[in-house]
């Protein structure tokens, strides 16, 4: 049997998160804006809340096309308002379309998101070396300084904790523990 991290329950939609997407580091940013937007949706929540509704997610927002987002007109929100397939919070759904437009801004002055976020870590995933789930941080400096700066460029819902998952979840940081079968020396 595969010795997996600690937060990896029986579910096999999770085993199969984590095997396949948690920890590996994504380029794409169309991949970027999908863990941005379901990061922000899963703060207060559980991620395997968010993972399944995640199909459902793909669907209300367009597959995370955020150039679409970015335009969604006030019956677009009221629609997602009423989707019952995800989560109907005003503010984060309001936050999408904001953080859309932004993405945009940022590529647009970067040349992509990747290359923006990617500086973060001098292009370079941090490997970490954590042994049992009380060493796991849930912040740290560079996700405190990747929230700030995000906060002041107007993104909505990315506080540190929430940045610090995404940067897990998108491979920026390899926080696989070092009994995973996943984890990098």
């Amino acid at each position: 049997m595969k010795q997996r991290c600690f937060w990896v329950t029986n579910s096999e939609l999770y085993k199969k998160y984590h095997d396949e997407e948690w920890g590996t580091p994504v380029y794409d940013d169309k991949t970027l804006f999908e863990f941005l937007i379901l990061e922000t949706f899963q703060a207060g929540l559980s991620w395997i809340t968010i993972l399944n509704k995640r199909e459902n997610f793909r669907k209300a927002f367009d597959n995370f096309d955020y150039k679409k987002i970015s335009k969604y007109p006030e019956t677009k929100y009221e629609s997602l308002l009423q989707d019952t397939g995800i989560i109907r919070n005003k503010l984060k759904i309001r936050s999408t379309i904001t953080n859309a437009q932004l993405f945009i801004e940022v590529q647009q002055e970067y040349g992509s998101f990747s290359k923006f976020i990617w500086s973060y870590v001098n292009e370079k995933p941090i490997i970490n070396k954590f042994e049992k789930k009380e060493d796991v941080p849930a912040t740290t400096e560079l996700s405190d300084k990747i929230s700030k700066d995000l906060k002041k460029r107007g993104f909505k819902f990315v506080g540190s904790t929430v940045i610090y998952a995404f940067l897990q979840a998108t491979g920026l940081v390899n926080d696989h523990t070092i009994d995973c079968f996943k984890y990098i020396n």
